[in-house]
């Protein structure tokens, strides 16, 4: 090939000679066969992989939303710690909890649903609260009579099974905080912030409308000693090791499991456990996954205004 472009040269000329007369001055953007030379670098805004403002996605981490099962590399000057995965996919309703800075909040349009999905970027309605809210007949850290000792009725009732089958099995537990509403957790999530900052905050505490403890689904425990309640100290107890292996039997999950930081968007905590409904638990442990890989569609949601 080396040849090639002398060759056209010498009969481009040769043929400019013989039909000067014809304008053969554009010679040079046509080739031996007469057709017109296409150009090897197309126009900047037709470059392959541009997105809709001309860039490549590629290189800008992909479209907003859209996140790979297992997280990239993330740009410099991003946070890793904040690059989560979306579990809806581009076409879902639902986004990654807390995949990046200024990502849309969509409200949760089905709170009720004993499978809502409440995390960083789903939400409840700001006016939600539980109407089926009792008291479990369990023991708790403590003895007074406070909004934090009670669940949702359906919830309480599969919270008691487990506790008897703890308790059976040697290992009783105690409650240390179920139900906040969104008034509590507001005060707690920023006394959290006034105390380490906002940034280290959003690792362990969720930001009002955010936290499961709203949907009257959730529970702090510990063992009946009241030992490391809600300290991570808990996972190392016999306790923890009982409820990862046995909670599911009674419609609870622990929420945010170890090395899935990066999905759920919190800290490990053997602690918290969701309740979802015993064969929704049951699959989501048999599957290994958190609650936002196993909701690949997630409850409907409603833009947040």
């Amino acid at each position: 090939m080396r040849n090639a472009r002398p060759t056209w040269y010498t009969v481009g000329a040769l043929a400019c000679l013989l039909v000067i007369a014809s304008g053969c001055g554009d010679a040079s953007s046509q080739n031996a066969a007469g057709q017109t030379a296409v150009p090897t670098t197309p126009p900047a805004s037709e470059a392959p992989n541009s997105g809709a403002n001309g860039t490549n996605p590629q290189a800008s981490g992909g479209d907003a939303g859209t996140k790979p099962v297992q997280p990239a590399a993330p740009a410099p000057g991003t946070d890793s710690t904040n690059t989560k995965p979306d579990p809806k996919g581009a076409s879902g309703s639902s986004t990654a909890p807390g995949a990046s800075k200024g990502e849309a909040v969509q409200v949760v349009a089905k709170p009720a649903e004993i499978a809502v999905l409440v995390n960083k970027t789903s939400k409840l309605p700001e006016d939600y609260k539980p109407q089926d809210l009792v008291d479990p007949n369990v023991p708790f850290t403590f003895k007074e009579k406070l909004e934090k000792r009670k669940m949702r009725k359906e919830a309480a009732a599969a919270l008691e099974k487990l506790f008897q089958a703890a308790k059976d099995a040697g290992l009783p537990l105690a409650g240390v905080s179920a139900y906040r509403s969104h008034e509590t957790q507001t005060a707690l999530y920023n006394n959290y912030v006034k105390q380490e900052g906002e940034e280290k905050a959003n690792k362990y505490s969720a930001k009002p409308g955010h936290s499961e403890h709203e949907t009257g689904l959730a529970i702090d425990v510990a063992g009946s000693n009241g030992k490391c309640p809600a300290q991570d100290c808990f996972g190392a107890t016999q306790e923890a090791k009982w409820l990862a292996e046995h909670a599911h039997e009674y419609g609870f999950i622990i929420r945010y499991p170890k090395g899935k930081e990066a999905i759920t968007g919190y800290q490990y905590e053997p602690w918290h456990l969701r309740y979802v409904g015993v064969d929704l638990a049951k699959d989501i442990v048999k599957q290994g996954l958190t609650l936002e890989e196993y909701t690949a569609k997630g409850v409907p949601v409603n833009k947040a205004k």
